[in-house]
């Protein structure tokens, strides 16, 4: 039987076969722990849509995992992710609203810049994660929030640290570092805070503003604020950050892509699509049941927790037609790499016109770019990407 929490040798660096063997033998495949492990597209997309059967609250099941009363539990047991309403639609009206095309147009510029700024000075043999992917959803995070440019450096540290304690198991230094990060990034926030209270900025570009001084559904506490504001660097950072690798290790690896995209470049749009299909930056998401329920012939009693393995519903061969090939030319192409529901991810556009912006640009400037060997991928199970990818410049 697979198991998440002690999963097969060679699980972390590929688990697209596994997945494959999953949906084929056990699409819903019960855990020791008594969770169980939800594969199918169909299957995903109904609990994604149900919120009275299957809630996102995980006070239960983060209470073991990070203890009573820390850092960790306290962040997590407040950000939008793991929350139901009213928390959840009161924070979500107000991120939306910040969001909204005409900012997000406005913001555009600035994204254009950021890329073409760190294009025009990368080195000839860059780490396409560290020089480029990872750079870009920190400073464009960073402008949404209008963090000062000298006070970015430790975000993306934070963020690591923060998410990296969402794995099915941790090891000690894992949780030491989650909750020093979540009381660092805290700590700074709180001082941000008081001085954008001092001098407010445009609540229409500055989501921070926003979030400080609420709308017409009311204002956060401020400990609902500051977690908020961790959770949109950390909802934006490694997933944005693994699908611009993503994007990039794929193009390099399937030359005939490359070179349609290279023959019509208005297929960006698709190819992001696919990307986001092909290799989710984020593999799974959690539910709890409230009641019992029936799932692929199983009975799982209520307060049981369901893993939705996004990754594997992405290549299901009931939705997908031959889902095991990278076809930037896709259509339709109704992957769940956002997830679904009143859940679905809130930062879903500005995550697509970052990937697209930043793969569209690099390869105008550097349509022969030639990854190295030695690239290696994040020893993450949730989420999934590249963490260095040495290439040559042409």
């Amino acid at each position: 039987m697979f198991t998440l929490s002690s999963p097969p040798d060679g699980f972390i660096e590929d688990p697209f076969p596994f997945y494959d063997q999953l949906l084929d033998q056990t699409p819903v495949c019960p855990q020791p722990d008594g969770s169980f492990l939800i594969c199918k597209h169909a299957d995903l997309s109904a609990i994604y849509r149900d919120t009275n059967i299957y809630v996102s609250d995980k006070k239960t099941a983060f209470g073991p995992k990070f203890g009573q009363g820390s850092a960790l539990y306290e962040h997590h047991t407040t950000s939008l992710v793991f929350n139901d309403p009213p928390l959840h639609t009161r924070v979500r009206r107000i991120m939306t609203a910040a969001l909204t095309p005409k900012a997000l147009a406005r913001m555009e510029p600035g994204l254009i810049d950021v890329v073409d700024q760190l294009l025009d000075t990368m080195p000839r043999e860059p780490d396409l994660i560290d020089d480029f992917a990872a750079t870009i959803p920190v400073q464009i995070i960073g402008n949404l929030l209008d963090v000062p440019m000298t006070e970015r450096g430790p975000l993306r540290d934070w963020s690591l640290a923060i998410l990296g304690a969402l794995e099915p198991t941790l090891t000690r230094t894992q949780l030491e570092q989650g909750n020093r990060a979540v009381s660092e990034f805290k700590t700074y926030l709180q001082d941000l805070i008081a001085r954008r209270k001092a001098t407010p900025g445009d609540p229409d570009t500055d989501v921070l503003t926003r979030l400080i001084f609420g709308d017409s559904h009311g204002e956060l506490t401020e400990n609902e604020l500051i977690h908020n504001c961790i959770f949109i660097l950390n909802a934006g950072h490694e997933t944005t950050t693994n699908l611009i690798g993503s994007s990039l290790a794929l193009l390099h690896d399937h030359a005939d892509q490359r070179a349609k995209l290279a023959r019509d470049p208005s297929l960006i749009t698709s190819c992001i699509e696919e990307v986001l299909r092909f290799r989710s930056p984020n593999q799974f998401g959690n539910r709890e049941t409230t009641r019992p329920v029936a799932i692929g012939g199983y009975e799982i009693p209520a307060g049981t927790n369901l893993h939705l393995c996004i990754g594997a519903a992405n290549r299901d061969p009931e939705v997908f037609d031959n889902p095991t090939h990278f076809d930037i030319t896709r259509h339709p192409n109704r992957h769940l790499a956002f997830a679904g529901g009143p859940h679905v991810c809130v930062g879903l556009t500005l995550a697509r016109m970052e990937g697209r912006i930043a793969i569209d640009r690099f390869l105008k400037k550097y349509p022969k770019f030639s990854l190295s060997p030695s690239r290696t991928y994040g020893r993450r199970i949730r989420f999934h990407g590249p963490a260095h990818l040495p290439t040559r410049l042409f």
